[in-house]
């Protein structure tokens, strides 16, 4: 049977320049990249490494086209593209022109056409408020008389909404079906739990890809092993 790669986008995207040290984390072309080349590594590894590795690097391996690959599960919330006033100057703001907007909407449109990617998309939630950054709250803390709060002290407190529930109802459905027999997760947050715990009882391999990152103890605790992978290799051909 196959692998599926079940990416929580949020958290690929948080660990990516980290994980790859040599791509563009501001290219939405490169984040592909890192998508597939991540997904390659992994089913080399089931492949067995020496051969399909050593191809991953010259970029003649493409684990789409292979049947050890089921599809690449891709979890995000398409961003805010409403208007709104800054918290201090009370300036207006269209979200939808922010680079962040841009980016994250860039890279959904390039993995809309990758083969065997599936893009999932949530949503964030549509009340939110502005609060203010760990290291202006540091600031006011250590010397609250001369802190003078500007609009870069603060940032959007929104949250991914569906996101969870749309990967427990596709790990749900893998399992029943019996479509796969190993399941790739790139997460680190214990909302995934449910969706380890039910593949798992269902005879599913689960290995844990946490990018470098801390995932959580209660989701480490409920997978078959983890992989820390960091892809210091990885160069886009020009």
């Amino acid at each position: 049977m196959a692998t599926a790669i079940v990416v929580d986008g949020a958290y690929f995207l948080h660990r990516f320049r980290h994980a790859f040290p040599n791509l563009d984390a501001g290219n939405p072309k490169a984040i592909a990249y890192g998508l597939i080349y991540l997904s390659a590594w992994h089913i080399a590894i089931r492949l067995g490494p020496k051969p399909t590795l050593a191809a991953i690097d010259t970029q003649n391996f493409r684990p789409e086209e292979t049947v050890e690959l089921y599809r690449i599960f891709f979890y995000d919330c398409p961003p805010l593209i409403k208007r709104l006033h800054s918290p201090v100057s009370k300036r207006s703001i269209d979200l939808s022109k922010t680079e962040q907007a841009l980016f994250r909407l860039g890279v959904h449109r390039e993995l809309q056409t990758m083969r065997k990617v599936a893009l999932r998309l949530g949503r964030l939630n549509e009340s939110f408020l502005w609060r203010p950054k760990a290291d202006a709250m540091k600031s006011w803390l250590r010397d609250p008389g001369q802190f003078s709060p500007t609009d870069a002290d603060f940032e959007l407190d929104v949250t991914q909404k569906g996101v969870d529930m749309r990967l427990g109802l596709d790990v749900a459905a893998m399992a029943f079906k019996r479509q796969v027999n190993q399941i790739i997760l790139v997460a680190a947050d214990a909302d995934f739990v449910p969706a380890t715990k039910l593949a798992r009882r269902e005879g599913i391999d689960v290995v844990l890809d946490t990018m470098g990152g801390f995932a959580a103890h209660d989701l480490i605790e409920h997978v078959d092993g983890v992989r820390s992978t960091i892809f210091d290799k990885a160069v886009m051909a020009n």
